[in-house]
């Protein structure tokens, strides 16, 4: 079992705020914006923007806005590619709404694209029947949105801003929680900062960070998830990955992403010899589901053919101006797009699982609520449609506040507590943490196989045995659930892909819901059969 941390003994008590975000991406500033002008705390990493995958989304965010477009093709579209386990009413409760929260971001300055007219405009991705995808220029929604929100909550004075904490540990009496421990992200500070609360929302973000190649800021390494889950909260469908196809294959890290909208512009795949492989693949070849996309490129990689895309016509001398952030990507690397192809590879992008949350964002533990991409609602299923992960944290954000107000009416005031702990180092990154994303990506990847998973669970236990810093732990949990979850879903369905079994199977036409109790009898069982 792990080794638990220390609680340090107090030092100081002063009054904070009764509701506490865990995150500054997109899903934790769209809250705390929507509970103005109660007073909320928001604790981030990294200055906040800056260590989200909100801030690098490319493409936009999903929504029927669009002539001819409707709710219901918006919400089959999210079934289809959800692959067989989606919560149809929360998707639909999602997709309904997705238009007021387009309309809430335009209202807070939110560039979006817009015709001569000044109607919006918006963009086919993969998957889509339509274009509904609403962004800003081309590819940079994610900066604009964020720029955007930022600058809203700098001028909301109902929000106070601690950055540069990562939030450690869940503090809960009985089935509620009650608080947190968080510490300096980086420096020598030997002490934790202890905040009670009424209500903490994790927005906290995705575990893209768990493996070798990934879009993902080095903050999401399911720190968010691992730390519900060891205070007990059920997760949901933890193997359910999405791999992006299109990462730019220069050996950054984290890699570069090449947006899904070059290829629904009309951007096509290649292999070395030239040939657009993706044609005997799926009939919508480059614009099948994203899954499928993937599996096809690592295949490529893997046999030694290399994956490219060509969007030398598609998009040609507007590159830089339709695209610019990936231009910039390209350019950098030394690779101009508008005269040769850009080498392109799966990189883990998005997780569809997370803390399980219920239509008003609210968590199995009384008073922890979750938005964004830590939270899993049953709204991607197996498969995330393109550009609804956006949509998602707005949406599930908005009713959290919603919720929290019609709650807690009145403020109640809690308290922060200093904790000190002399000569203490675990808030120094670990040196496993390149191991743990090696296991990850050999094991619990874009395939799969039982020998590969059970293998990934033995050396997660081992790296948890040995581990001494409770953000490291956290990891570690997220990856075993992850693990473990693979290893029991014996089918292939959506993002999970399994090379020992391959076709989905209707026994397993069905979310996942684990706890960490019960990832670590699996574990257990393991151990006992190679003893």
């Amino acid at each position: 079992m792990p080794k638990q941390p220390e609680l340090f003994p107090p030092m100081s008590v002063d009054g904070v705020d009764d509701v506490l975000i865990i995150g500054g991406g997109l899903a934790g500033l769209f809250c705390a914006l929507k509970l103005a002008p109660r007073p909320v705390t928001v604790l981030a990493a990294a200055p906040i923007g800056t260590g989200a995958s909100s801030a690098w989304a490319q493409a936009g965010i999903a929504a029927a806005v669009m002539p001819g477009d409707t709710i219901e093709k918006h919400l089959e579209d999210t079934l289809v590619a959800g692959a067989g386990i989606v919560d149809e009413a929360i998707a639909r409760l999602m997709v309904s709404e997705a238009s007021d929260r387009i309309h809430d971001l335009l209202e807070y300055g939110v560039p979006f694209d817009r015709d001569l007219e000044g109607h919006l405009e918006a963009s086919r991705e993969a998957a889509h029947s339509e274009r509904r995808v609403v962004g800003v220029q081309g590819d940079r929604a994610g900066k604009a949105i964020m720029e955007t929100l930022i600058t809203q909550v700098n001028n909301t004075p109902s929000v106070r801003v601690l950055e540069g904490y990562v939030v450690e540990e869940l503090l809960c009496e009985g089935s509620k929680v009650i608080g947190l421990l968080a510490r300096p992200d980086r420096g020598t500070a030997p002490f934790r900062l202890h905040l009670r609360a009424n209500a903490i929302v994790m927005a906290s973000g995705g575990t893209g960070h768990l493996f070798e190649v990934t879009t993902n800021p080095s903050e999401a390494r399911g720190g968010g998830c691992g730390m519900a889950a060891r205070a007990g909260a059920v997760i949901a469908d933890p193997e359910f990955v999405q791999f992006h196809p299109t990462a730019i294959n220069v050996g950054l890290d984290p890699a570069p992403l090449a947006t899904e909208a070059l290829r629904g512009e009309g951007c096509t795949l290649h292999n070395d010899a030239g040939e657009r492989f993706m044609l005997d693949v799926h009939k919508d070849a480059e614009l099948a589901p994203r899954d499928i996309v993937a599996r096809s490129i690592f295949r490529e990689v893997k046999a030694g053919r290399g994956a490219w895309l060509d969007c030398r016509e598609a998009v040609g001398e507007h590159f830089e101006a339709e695209f610019p952030t990936v231009y910039g990507y390209c350019m950098k690397a030394g690779i101009d797009p508008v005269k040769n192809m850009i080498p392109v590879i799966p990189a883990a992008h998005y997780h569809m699982g997370g803390i399980l949350t219920d239509a008003d964002g609210r968590s199995s533990i009384d008073g922890l609520y979750a938005c964004g991409e830590v939270s899993s609602t049953g709204a991607h299923g197996a498969n995330r449609l393109a550009s609804n992960s956006l949509l998602e944290a707005v949406v599930f954000a908005a009713r959290i506040a919603e919720h929290i107000s019609g709650q807690l009416p009145s403020p109640i005031f809690g308290q922060m507590i200093e904790r000190s702990a002399p000569g203490d180092s675990s808030h120094v990154d670990p040196v496993p943490l390149p191991e743990l994303r090696k296991i990850m990506a050999g094991s619990v990847g874009v395939s799969r196989t039982a020998d590969d998973l059970k293998g990934a669970v033995s050396d997660i236990v081992k790296l948890e045995q040995a581990n001494t810093a409770p953000r490291f732990g956290n990891a570690l949990t997220t990856a075993k659930l992850m693990a473990v979850a693979a290893l029991r879903r014996e089918e292939s369905r959506g993002g999970h892909f399994r090379e020992d079994f391959p076709e989905a199977k209707d026994d397993f036409a069905h979310r996942t819901f684990i706890t960490l109790a019960e990832a670590n009898d699996v574990a257990a069982e393991l151990a006992g059969e190679n003893a």
